[in-house]
């Protein structure tokens, strides 16, 4: 927790921290990862579009069912056994009582695209006498119920629910890299305020699509060409890589953890999150307010995307700050809804050792202090700031 505040029963503490990036699954592998940084990317498969591929999955381990596996897409199974990661550290796995009292979160997009349906779709429409009316008809006879049920951006709770039994209260928001900065701020507002004990909060994303290339590479977002870290991008004129990511914590109170017996990672000390409309120096001012907000930090952890325009605008802001910074997104990507709660994580990883992980390119910095707090910033591609402060527990 933060220095200069008393310890308080209603602390939010992490107790369980799942997260699946293309360096590994959990804590010790993202750690070592992190310690002898190699970037790991597929430049191939989207080209000219560089992507962090997910790692491969022992799915079986966390979603032992085969037909639970089959009914989920990519992004709703990467969430599922990122949940189930989250909640083993944390000790609840199986624990049928407290589950069912366990409060979800989830930040979630909206679903996964039938690329055959669309193709045919979009190569029979210039040839349709009523081109409107034969989208209408096609797109409700071609798209099966079933496919568009699965592709509901509540179905990820829907499936963590079936599989691990979490069925307290559920929350699932939709916007991209504020969706899940705000998730884990409720459950934390929650959980001080005294109306939650523990809760589940997180998202994923499955950057591996094609849909999902052509909406970014549409608003020129992305990065052409080889991997190159976040603030080396802005030479060459910025542009995101994202990266596939599963990202889930256990948040519980400090009086909940300790009753438990559990050892916590971490505490989140605070989290503002805000919503500027991006005109020059705005975001800046936002995050200045939030800093100001949270309190001193030793070092920061960057949810930075490369996107040029807010990269180039927060790294000003950062150099201001003067402190250590790490961008993430150059090791896992970017994101969008599970960016926040990754970065967040990855400081509590840090946070819980005692030490921040080396330099990822050769414009951060070294620091080789103790850690008393990190700052984690999200900015987004396009909307959304958000700054947290997570401290010792």
């Amino acid at each position: 927790m933060s220095p200069d505040r008393m310890p308080s029963d209603r602390d939010p503490l992490i107790t369980g921290i799942g997260l699946i990036t293309c360096l590994g699954e959990g804590e010790e592998a993202h750690l070592a990862a992190l310690d002898s940084f190699v970037p790991i990317v597929d430049v191939t498969t989207f080209a000219p579009y560089p992507v962090h591929p997910m790692t491969a999955l022992a799915l079986d381990t966390q979603i032992p069912k085969r037909g639970d596996q089959r009914q989920m897409e990519p992004w709703q199974r990467i969430g599922v056994y990122a949940a189930g990661l989250a909640l083993d550290q944390a000790k609840v796995k199986g624990d049928t009582a407290l589950l069912e009292r366990m409060d979800m979160i989830v930040a979630a997009g909206g679903g996964e695209r039938d690329y055959a349906v669309d193709a045919a779709i979009l190569a029979a429409m210039p040839k349709a006498d009523d081109p409107d009316v034969y989208l209408n008809e096609h797109l409700l006879s071609d798209l099966r119920p079933t496919l568009f049920l699965a592709q509901l951006s509540n179905l990820l709770a829907g499936n963590i629910s079936i599989v691990h039994g979490v069925i307290g209260s559920s929350r699932t928001f939709m916007g991209e890299e504020a969706s899940g900065a705000d998730a884990l701020r409720i459950a934390c507002a929650r959980i001080q305020a005294g109306q939650s004990e523990i809760c589940l909060a997180g998202g994923s994303f499955n950057a591996q699509r094609p849909d999902t290339f052509l909406h970014h590479a549409m608003g020129h977002a992305l990065r052409r060409g080889g991997h190159a870290p976040v603030w080396a991008r802005q030479a060459e004129g910025g542009g995101a890589i994202l990266g596939s990511v599963g990202c889930f914590l256990v948040i519980e109170s400090r009086a909940h953890a300790l009753a438990r017996g559990v050892i916590p990672k971490a505490c989140i000390a605070g989290i503002e999150t805000d919503r500027c409309g991006r005109a020059p120096g705005e975001a800046a001012a936002s995050a200045a307010r939030q800093a100001a907000a949270l309190g001193n930090a030793s070092a920061v952890i960057s949810g930075a995307s490369g996107a040029a325009r807010a990269t180039a605008e927060e790294r000003e802001f950062l150099d201001r700050l003067g402190l250590p910074v790490r961008a993430v997104a150059s090791a896992i990507g970017h994101s969008l809804e599970p960016s926040f709660p990754a970065a967040v994580a990855l400081a509590a990883m840090s946070i819980a050792r005692r030490k921040l992980f080396p330099p990822l390119e050769p414009a951060e910095a070294p620091f080789e202090g103790q850690l008393a707090g990190l700052l984690v910033t999200s900015w987004g591609m396009w909307r959304g700031e958000a700054t947290a402060l997570v401290t010792p527990a």
